[in-house]
């Protein structure tokens, strides 16, 4: 399974698009996986993963932490994407 890099617009964001495999029975994507994510010069060491579902009107933001520095693995479960012209 490949993983692809949709874009890299902003300075250390990487937006990563999994294969996903879909048939009757539902879906199965990898969205991690250290060798695609080394192949493509991504960080490999995750200590932390979480997981959070908002109600409807609810947005979170992300803090940034510098001492020590800690890096985000956000995946997006819901939602689209317009396509860029």
């Amino acid at each position: 399974m490949k993983i692809k890099i949709e874009s890299r617009h902003l300075r250390d964001v990487v937006v990563l698009v999994p294969d996903v495999f879909q048939d009757t029975r539902g879906f199965f994507m990898e969205t991690f996986r250290k060798d695609e994510f080394t192949d493509n010069g991504l960080p490999t060491d995750f200590v932390q993963d979480n997981h959070s579902r908002s109600t409807r009107g609810v947005v979170r933001g992300l803090h940034f932490q510098f001492d020590p520095p800690m890096g985000k693995l956000m995946r997006v479960t819901l939602g689209r994407s317009e396509e860029r012209r």
